[in-house]
């Protein structure tokens, strides 16, 4: 993949750790955008999602409101690239 997935989250999501879990442990690269840190994080939610959801994941310009729920969709779409 030529660019690293990219995921808004926030520290106390369970939903949000497990992702971020699930790609170190399948060395898959990815950015964190903490959106308690910095508000343009969680606006670039809204802009993406019409939703203030977290994790809110980019994959190659798919985009992924949860994780748990689009588990398969996500390990696929890696997989292909």
């Amino acid at each position: 993949m030529n660019e690293p997935v990219k995921i808004n989250t926030i520290p106390t999501c369970s939903d949000c750790n497990f992702a971020k879990r699930y790609f170190k442990e399948n060395d898959i690269s990815y950015t964190d955008y903490n959106c308690e840190e910095d508000p343009k994080y969680p606006e670039e939610v809204w802009n993406l999602t019409g939703k203030q959801v977290v994790p809110t994941i980019v994959i190659g310009g798919k985009v992924f409101v949860g994780f748990a729920e689009n588990l398969n969709e996500i390990s696929d779409l890696l997989k292909k690239s």
